[in-house]
C-alpha cells in the first residue's frame, strides 16, 4: 500500500531518557528491564534476585529458559570482568540445565561463583533457586549453568569508561 508523502514533516524527537536510578539499571539494562536486582558484586561472588512477573515468563506462565540464560551470562560476565582486573570479557560457551520450573510470582535468587580464574579463560558456575517465601532458608534449585569466558581481551578506546560503574559498586 502506498503511503502519501509526508510533506516535509519530521517525526517527533525521541523522549528524553531519564538517568538510571538503580545499581542494576546502571550495570545491566536488560536485567533491570526484567526486574532483576543485583545484590552482591565481587570477583568471588555475584548474586541477585528476581520476582517472576509476566515479563519473564513463557506462555505457560513459567520462567522462560532464555531469561535464566541471560541471568547466568550477565552475572558470570560481571564477575569475570572484575576478576580479570577489568579487562574486556566475552562469553564463549554457556551450558544450562533447567531442573525445576519456577512460576509467575516465585522469588528467584541467583548466585555466580568462579570455578577457575585463569589469565585467558575463566569458568563460572551460576545457580538459580526459588525461595520459599515463608522460610528463606528453603531453596529449590531451578537452573544450573556453567559459563566459560575469554578474559584477556583489550578494552576498545570507544568504551574505556565501561568499567567505571562496575568499580563503583563492586567489593574490591
Amino acid at each position: 500500500m502506498n503511503q502519501p508523502p509526508r510533506s516535509g514533516r519530521h517525526p517527533p524527537p525521541p523522549p528524553e531518557a531519564e538517568a538510571p536510578t538503580s545499581k542494576t539499571e546502571i550495570l545491566d539494562a536488560p536485567l533491570h528491564t526484567l526486574g532483576f536486582e543485583i545484590d552482591e558484586l565481587s570477583a568471588q561472588r555475584v548474586s541477585g534476585h528476581l520476582l517472576i512477573t509476566a515479563k519473564c515468563c513463557q506462555p505457560f506462565r513459567v520462567l522462560h529458559g532464555g531469561v535464566s540464560a541471560l541471568i547466568a551470562e550477565a552475572l558470570a560476565s560481571m564477575g569475570a570482568h572484575i576478576a580479570s582486573g577489568f579487562n574486556r570479557v566475552a562469553g564463549i560457551q554457556l551450558t544450562i540445565n533447567h531442573l525445576k520450573s519456577a512460576v509467575l510470582g516465585d522469588f528467584i535468587v541467583a548466585e555466580a561463583m568462579p570455578v577457575n580464574v585463569g589469565k585467558s579463560i575463566q569458568v563460572w558456575d551460576v545457580r538459580l533457586s526459588k525461595c520459599d517465601l515463608s522460610n528463606s532458608e528453603i531453596k529449590t534449585l531451578v537452573a544450573s549453568s556453567r559459563v566459560t569466558l575469554l578474559c584477556n581481551l583489550p578494552v576498545p578506546e570507544t568504551v574505556k569508561d565501561a568499567s567505571q560503574n562496575l568499580k563503583k559498586y563492586a567489593k574490591l
